[in-house]
């Protein structure tokens, strides 16, 4: 069975306390086999260092399952803060979270188990 695309939308400031409370929101996401992510950047309008290393251990944690993590609807602020520390280049980046989910789908694998099956789940 595939697993679900979880599309998880960030808070507009994504400072320490917020960051504390989103991690532990997406912790268990990291526990399923081959998680994959969509970040919903829409709301955010103000990111610091920690948010930078926030979205990269998350990534991380992501890969290390086999899984991935897209990031969609990246605020202008958002795209100057990724963008000067160079971690844009480490995600990628879609204009609407519909579109990083479908991303997720690809072709479907060969075999009896026919296509895949596309879940989209707010967290």
């Amino acid at each position: 069975m595939t697993t679900p695309v979880v599309v998880k939308r960030l808070p507009e400031q994504l400072k320490l306390k917020e960051i504390q409370i989103l991690l532990h929101e997406v912790e268990p996401l990291f526990k399923a086999s081959r998680p994959r992510i969509v970040f919903d950047c829409s709301q955010v309008n103000r990111m610091d260092r920690t948010g930078v290393d926030m979205l990269l251990y998350c990534l991380e944690q992501a890969i290390k399952q086999n899984g991935d993590l897209k990031l969609a609807s990246i605020t202008p602020m958002a795209a100057i803060v990724l963008e000067a520390t160079r971690v844009d280049r480490l995600f990628e980046v879609f204009e609407t979270a519909s579109a990083a989910v479908h991303s997720f789908s690809g072709p479907p694998a060969p075999g009896p188990a026919g296509p895949t099956q596309l879940v989209l789940g707010f967290v």
